[in-house]
């Protein structure tokens, strides 16, 4: 199965160039400021979104080149998607994250605060400058959506009665918006009609969806190294992911467990060994392949072109990650 590099092969060298403007963007602000920006750009990590924007803007371009909104379209969703990352690890308490000191364990909490705020507000002047308000009301959304998912994670914890809807909504809220609506923005920058634009965000949408459900599977699946976090995490952080929710219609036990918030030894254990022993896992596959099903026939009107087959390998890739 083709890796990530692999699968952004066709937009390498835009994301080389992607990394050294987000330096000079960033700019020569508050030295500190400065560092932890610089610090997380320099962090490695996938570079899945921007790669996603790029390989759109170069299916739909009738040349396959790139143009300067574009590029700074990727630039700006990659900000926003940083700037989340440091304001999640500040609620999470996450020491570490793709292997490398968070910034509020390198700098400290306010500074880390001030980092994703910065880098919020950067993007948003980014996005102002591309004069196109369709576009400036898609990544506002989703700068809105990004802190209503966080607000909502918190607020289930521990909470057995939450629908599955309201698990969906987090999701989409906390990992699908951003591709979702960045991929609907650069369709709007290449002047699509609404119906492609549907399609465009559709697919972002159901891609962001498989890869949070897969995500959620391999916190029971996965190893502490293959999470770069110690497996279960969000379960013993009281977040109920669909996993927890189907075990729930299966394992009522379940529910006394997390409603005492694993305060007894070995209710932690329990919980997991009740999640893993009902049929949960199988039915959270299922509904991440349906999810990436969905994905992928959103985009096959796309022109023939090796951007067009990467992004139809994407979904197949977020599955990947379960086997």
């Amino acid at each position: 199965m083709a890796t990530v590099a692999e699968l952004l092969q066709p937009v390498e060298a835009d994301l080389e160039a992607l990394l050294s403007d987000l330096r000079s963007l960033i700019g020569a602000g508050h030295p500190i400021l400065q560092a932890a920006a610089e610090h997380l750009f320099s962090a490695g990590g996938k570079r899945l979104r921007p790669g996603i924007v790029l390989l759109i803007s170069r299916a739909l371009a009738p040349d396959g080149e790139l143009s300067a909104r574009h590029r700074r379209l990727a630039e700006i969703t990659e900000m926003i998607h940083t700037a989340s990352l440091v304001h999640d690890d500040v609620v999470d308490g996450a020491s570490t994250r793709r292997g490398v000191d968070t910034v509020h364990s390198r700098f400290n909490h306010r500074v880390a605060v001030l980092a994703g705020d910065f880098l919020f507000a950067q993007a948003s002047w980014h996005l102002a400058n591309l004069d196109d308000l369709e576009v400036v009301k898609l990544l506002s959304r989703v700068i809105m959506d990004l802190a209503d998912g966080e607000v909502r994670q918190g607020l289930f914890r521990y909470d057995t009665g939450q629908s599955f809807e309201t698990y969906l909504e987090k999701s989409y809220c906390k990992t699908a918006s951003l591709i979702a609506n960045s991929a609907r923005a650069a369709g709007v920058l290449s002047g699509l009609g609404e119906v492609q634009l549907d399609s465009l965000y559709r697919f972002g949408r159901q891609l962001g969806l498989a890869f949070q459900v897969v995500d959620d599977i391999l916190d029971f699946t996965g190893s502490d190294q293959q999470l770069g976090k110690p497996a279960a995490s969000d379960l013993a952080s009281g977040y109920l992911t669909a996993p927890v929710l189907y075990a729930l219609q299966e394992r009522p036990a379940l529910a006394g467990l997390i409603e005492r918030e694993f305060s007894e030894a070995g209710d932690l254990e329990q919980a997991l060994e009740l999640v893993r022993g009902s049929d949960a896992i199988p039915r959270s596959r299922l509904l991440a392949e349906g999810f990436a099903n969905e994905a992928r026939e959103a985009l096959t009107w796309l022109p023939a072109s090796e951007s067009r087959g990467a992004l139809l390998a994407l979904p197949e890739f977020v599955l990947s990650r379960l086997y």
